[in-house]
């Protein structure tokens, strides 16, 4: 439960590590991107949500629909920003591996290699390569999740299964950037992950919460990238075991 922990400190170290000098720059970008396409997620979200609920919600429980309501609400909430959040990564991509390099040179105390045109096309190449084998992998779980949301009566505990789904999800987006700079392709991202479980899941869910609160959204991505270069990076010395 310790590395839980460990996992949720380093992530909200992001936002100390995105104020330091040298590094805001390369914040810049993602952070524009991530305003623009949380205020279109939730101006879409606030239009749809009651209509959603309404035609989720099993007739046969309406009586419950009190109670209910509130674990639909969070359900949708996490399909539609998860989704949004996933297509701001992908467009970032190659602007997050660039911090995520910047970040671990400054935690280990080296200057960041520079980077020429022909460096950063083969990180544009690379993140988009990424991006997609996560893609796949996260559909691949998703359509199951999707299922169960549209069973009646077991859809009640879809709000959890999307929460945890959500956790791990946004632990492997986020430290495959660092991992991605020493050529570490998706299979050895999920292994990583995998032999260090409690501590993604305690950074993913983390993610989750900073992606869900209004304004801190705006900034959730840079600090998530911040966070993770930390993360691997102490788990690599031998710090976070």
């Amino acid at each position: 439960m310790l590395s839980y922990f460990k996992g949720v400190a380093d992530c909200l170290a992001g936002f100390r590590i995105i104020t330091r000098a040298g590094l805001r720059r390369f914040v810049v970008l993602p952070l524009l991107i991530n305003i623009v396409l949380f205020a279109t997620a939730i101006y879409f979200f606030s239009k749809q949500i009651d209509i959603w609920v309404e035609q989720l919600l099993p007739a046969w429980l309406s009586f419950l629909e009190y109670v209910l309501w509130p674990l639909f609400a969070i359900m949708l909430f996490i399909i539609v920003f998860y989704s949004f959040t996933l297509l701001a990564n992908i467009i970032a991509a190659p602007f997050n591996s660039l911090l995520a390099a910047r970040v671990e040179a400054s935690i280990g105390g080296r200057a960041a290699e520079t980077m020429n045109a022909e460096g950063f096309w083969k990180i544009v190449i690379r993140s988009i390569r990424s991006e997609l084998s996560k893609l796949l992998y996260f559909i691949k779980w998703f359509i199951p999740l999707v299922i169960l949301t549209f069973i009646p009566g077991i859809n009640i505990i879809a709000p959890l299964a999307w929460f945890s789904f959500a956790s791990w999800s946004f632990a492997l987006e986020y430290t495959d950037y660092t991992l991605g700079n020493h050529e570490q392709l998706f299979p050895e991202v999920r292994e990583f992950n995998r032999n260090n479980r409690m501590c993604s899941l305690g950074f993913g869910s983390v993610v989750f919460m900073l992606t869900s609160i209004p304004i801190l959204n705006f900034i959730a991505m840079p600090v998530a990238v911040c966070g993770a270069a930390r993360m691997v990076t102490k788990i690599k010395e031998g710090q976070n075991s």
